[in-house]
């Protein structure tokens, strides 16, 4: 007994040297809790919370276990709407997981290990009250089969998705924010078409080479900064008359990639075509409040691409104009500015 009592201190030295003290002060914790008579604790914590997280009385629907190392998802009681589970250790879930805790509101696992090969194909199938689920900053390879449908915010970004399948979104009616930025995919097909209340999606950081095709006309952000996309559609806004943010920095557009009219469109509140292969300046609507061109090889200043005529009543709405960074200077900018781009407070060439 003596031995393995000492075998046991080691061990405890071992992992306070290897995981720091916090790590010894939870499983404090973990014990105090245990030992304490069930009527002292239970007026602060949830009988059912499992022994890994906590379930504090001030929010009774709440269930957190972020940053506790663990390797597995724990037991979610039936009252629960709200789980905290990112900066773990977590690489896969089962199948009937969550069976229980059908009342789910918001699923957080960010931050883990999850494998798509790990995954359950029905772990969030009865989840149909859940409207945000957090899964970047993970190692998968896929979307998640059979999501529910009540989800409004999904977070994929920062894993290691490929491609997107058809049926990988199919009746999900409500999802308004999607971000799968920081992923290797190369096209999405029509894998959005049927997202009728889909408002924002990032796709930064990806392989694109083309314009996401079939996306839903109630879309009102559109980032797909950082990827290999040479030329925009012509009907390209026309055919998605709610997009007032399109940010297309850090891509492969020419002029050549760019029809004349493409972006005037009065609906366009910012464009961002900063570090692209410009050489001169789109045409764009007098409405449009937001333009960064800067690190492109513009070598002209055209005032006609913001005013087709220059007077006082004829001005655009520009706030913020960057170009710098390309093969012009102050000097190249006309006289005429002044008139047409009155409302400018920053334009940094």
């Amino acid at each position: 007994m003596r031995a393995a009592g000492l075998l046991f201190m080691v061990c405890l030295v071992d992992l306070n040297l290897a995981q720091g003290v916090n790590q010894l002060q939870w499983l404090a914790q973990l014990r105090g809790r245990w030992r304490q008579p069930q009527a002292l604790w239970a007026n602060g914590q949830d009988q059912d919370c499992p022994l890994e997280c906590d379930c504090p009385a001030k929010y009774p629907a709440a269930m957190y276990c972020h940053g506790r190392n663990l390797h597995h998802v724990p037991y979610v009681p039936s009252h629960i709407k709200y789980v905290y589970l990112q900066r773990n250790h977590i690489t896969g879930i089962q199948d009937g997981v969550f069976d229980n805790a059908t009342n789910l509101v918001w699923l957080v696992l960010f931050q883990n290990r999850l494998n798509s090969d790990k995954i359950g194909k029905n772990v969030f199938g009865k989840l149909r009250h859940l409207e945000r689920l957090y899964l970047d900053h993970n190692e998968l390879s896929r979307v998640p089969s059979n999501l529910p449908k009540s989800i409004k915010e999904l977070r994929l970004g920062n894993n290691q998705i490929s491609k997107i399948q058809a049926e990988s979104f199919e009746g999900m009616t409500e999802l308004a924010s999607l971000q799968l930025h920081a992923n290797v995919i190369e096209d999405v097909g029509g894998a959005f078409k049927g997202l009728k209340s889909l408002a924002v999606l990032d796709m930064r950081k990806n392989n694109l080479r083309e314009m996401p095709k079939s996306l839903p006309e109630s879309l009102h952000q559109l980032y797909l900064g950082s990827n290999k996309i040479e030329s925009v559609p012509a009907d390209f806004l026309s055919m998605h008359p709610k997009l007032q943010f399109l940010r297309l920095s850090s891509n492969m557009l020419t002029d050549e990639g760019i029809p004349s009219n493409v972006f005037n469109v009065s609906t366009l509140v910012e464009l961002d075509l900063s570090h692209n292969k410009l050489e001169r300046i789109p045409m764009l609507s007098r409405d449009l409040e937001y333009l960064y061109l800067e690190a492109n090889r513009i070598k002209e200043f055209s005032l006609s691409s913001f005013c087709s005529v220059v007077d006082m009543t004829n001005f655009s709405k520009l706030r913020v104009l960057r170009l710098d960074a390309n093969k012009i200077s102050a000097r190249d900018i006309p006289t005429e500015a002044v008139y047409c781009l009155r409302l400018a407070a920053s334009i940094n060439v």
